[in-house]
């Protein structure tokens, strides 16, 4: 119960509070489905423009981030085998179905995933309806410095970072943290 407590904690930390200390990352990466070139500045604090990048969905259509320029984002990053990942998809899930404001990506650290099938069958046992993005090299997860999962990033329409969580967010932190956003 107090490890809980402290969790949650965190969560509302990083949400109301934080600034996160995050270094500035370089908005080139290697691997070409994932490479996107820009002389504009990134970074991963709050007010910075958010990092750009193109990645698969789970369907196999590409996507970019600028994609969603002009809507308000969260950027949540994943894995099937993470118990806090699994806590927080349903609430999640319960946004995306009751708010039309704001846009779920959520990016599967494809990598570190047995296969497929274990994906695929964590997205039909939660109901999962958002767009979800694969991130098979893990590139863009590091990218975005997101080396402890859950992370989630809160995007502005105006692509900038709103907020940083490191830990499980839950649906009346989303509600709250998308009507702050602008």
């Amino acid at each position: 119960m107090i490890a809980l407590i402290g969790v949650l904690g965190w969560v509302i930390y990083d949400f109301a509070i934080s600034d996160s200390n995050s270094k500035k990352p370089t908005t080139e990466v290697e691997n070409e489905t994932t490479a996107i070139d820009s002389d504009e500045e990134f970074g991963l604090e709050k007010g910075d423009l958010a990092p750009d990048f193109e990645l698969e969905t789970i369907d196999g259509e590409t996507i970019r981030l600028s994609d969603f320029h002009g809507e308000k984002v969260l950027l949540n990053f994943w894995a099937t085998w993470c118990p806090p990942c699994r806590a927080e998809m349903p609430d999640m899930q319960q946004y995306h179905e009751e708010y039309d404001e704001g846009v779920i990506l959520a990016v599967n650290l494809f990598e570190t995933e047995q296969k497929m099938g274990q994906v695929e069958s964590f997205l039909e046992e939660y109901g999962i309806t958002f767009q979800v993005l694969l991130d098979e090299s893990t590139q863009v997860s590091s990218l975005y410095d997101a080396h402890a999962l859950p992370t989630s990033y809160l995007i502005n329409s105006d692509g900038t970072i709103h907020t940083l969580a490191i830990g499980p967010i839950n649906y009346d932190l989303l509600v709250e943290q998308f009507k702050e956003m602008n």
